[in-house]
């Protein structure tokens, strides 16, 4: 059986005959399905539970289709929504996708339409479904501390080296809290340029400065109700760092431009790459506004140190990593001694990168430690079992694999739009591929639009 998120699927539907069967169907695949038979009882499930997709039929009485969706994008930002339509009614999922909809089902629809559909939209665990997977006995240790945290609701305060997971385990927190059914916002302290971070955080009045054209909530306000994840808060500078302490201590923030406070009832999860104390010690960070975030800390340990969780983490990499349909690679013996024997400096996420490209490069069914190309022999890894790799020469196998992918889902759907469906990628972004591959001279297949 394929993996499939822990989740729960709640399918909306006032036919009770059909809700059943679509919950059935779900449960045959492995999925745990919730039922609703109307928008008001689905809004009431979405408030006690933290749910991987929404599938919700159009026409219900009281609020429809179209209504719930709104409502759920806007407790729910991250949580995808599926409609089912009636025929005739197309014209209005497409609409509700302009509004915010992942994609619609047609009526009648089979089950492989419903668990295809299910497969490729639901939120995995590290994708924002506030799931962890932790084997070693140091993660599971976290995992149950990060599970008493979320239940109080205090500011929490995550460090540890990049790429070991901290947004994880801060949406892991959040969808374990009584939070649980507000948003969930992320902000990246470090990719936003130091004059914009100030008014994406707190937000602006129209005209407030140039370019200003209209007024715009800030992250603290589109939290309310749930979490705020300042991710990397040690890059701010101390001028809004003085600002931040502001808005924490008084639980209110002010448009850049405003007159008026606005009360704030969000959680605060701050995460760093750095020891937050040294950066006081060294004068870069306010001493006062640490103490502020460091009421609950959690330190994330790096991958080399919990070699319990690189196997199952590769092995889920390597099943996300698995074109549609495809069944996915199978770890050979001499793969897991070299992932083993690797030292991870880049953690998790180039543990990520890693199975991607092996995914590529995979000349059979199991991965062999020839088919691992590390992006670097770290102090612990084995040289002799890190493959090397000409970069040009990887570049070409990547655009030959993708290219192959591309003819595959053009043959089998026979359209650009259902290529693009399939490939999980906009039919934009597609059109854009194949004007590439006819100027370097590959044939394409002829497709409807």
């Amino acid at each position: 059986m394929n993996e499939v998120t822990p989740l729960p699927i709640l399918v909306v539907e006032d036919d009770a005959a059909l809700r059943e069967a679509m919950c059935d169907t779900l449960g045959f695949a492995g999925y745990r399905a919730l039922a609703a038979g109307d928008a008001e009882e689905a809004l009431a499930l979405l408030g006690r539970e933290a749910v991987a997709l929404l599938i919700s039929d159009v026409h219900m009485p009281g609020a429809d289709g179209h209504q719930l969706l709104r409502e759920a994008r806007r407790r729910r930002p991250e949580l995808p929504v599926v409609l089912v339509t009636g025929y005739g009614t197309v014209q209005h999922a497409v609409a509700a996708i302009r509004d915010g909809a992942a994609d619609y089902l047609q009526k009648p629809f089979d089950a492989d339409a419903l668990l295809a559909m299910t497969a490729r939209l639901a939120l995995r665990p590290v994708a924002g479904a506030g799931e962890l997977l932790a084997e070693d006995p140091r993660s599971r240790s976290l995992a149950e501390l990060a599970s008493r945290i979320a239940a109080a609701d205090v500011t929490v305060l995550i460090t540890g080296e990049s790429g070991t997971g901290k947004e994880v385990f801060a949406r892991f927190i959040h969808a374990r809290s009584a939070r649980a059914g507000g948003p969930f916002v992320a902000i990246n302290c470090a990719a936003i340029p130091e004059n914009m971070l100030e008014a994406v955080l707190f937000g602006h009045e129209k005209g407030a400065f140039t370019g200003a054209h209209q007024a715009r909530a800030g992250k603290f306000e589109q939290a309310q109700g749930g979490t705020l994840l300042l991710d990397e808060v040690s890059e701010m500078d101390s001028a809004l760092q003085a600002k931040l302490l502001r808005v924490l201590q008084e639980r209110e923030v002010e448009r850049i431009g405003g007159r008026h406070p606005v009360a704030l009832d969000v959680r605060v999860i701050a995460t760093s790459n750095r020891r937050l104390r040294d950066e006081v010690t060294a004068g870069r960070f306010r001493e006062d506004l640490y103490y502020r975030l460091h009421v609950m800390p959690l330190v994330l340990p790096p991958l080399r140190e919990r070699k319990g969780d690189v196997i199952p983490l590769a092995e889920r990499a390597l099943r996300r990593a698995t074109p549609p349909g495809a069944m996915p690679l199978e770890l050979a013996a001499s793969a897991r001694a070299a992932l083993l024997a690797h030292d991870w400096p880049g953690n998790v996420r180039e543990l990520d990168n890693l199975m991607q490209r092996a995914q590529v490069l995979a000349r059979g069914r199991s991965l062999e430690a020839a088919d691992l190309v590390f992006e670097g022999a770290g102090p612990g890894a084995a040289p002799a079992l890190v493959a090397a790799a000409d970069p040009e020469v990887l570049v070409s196998d990547l655009r030959d694999h993708e290219r192959r992918l591309i003819i595959e889902a053009i043959g089998a759907t026979g359209s650009r739009k259902g290529a693009a469906r399939r490939l999980g990628i906009s039919p934009r972004t597609l059109r854009h591929k194949l004007q590439r591959m006819r100027a370097a001279g590959l044939e394409v297949p002829p497709s409807r639009a």
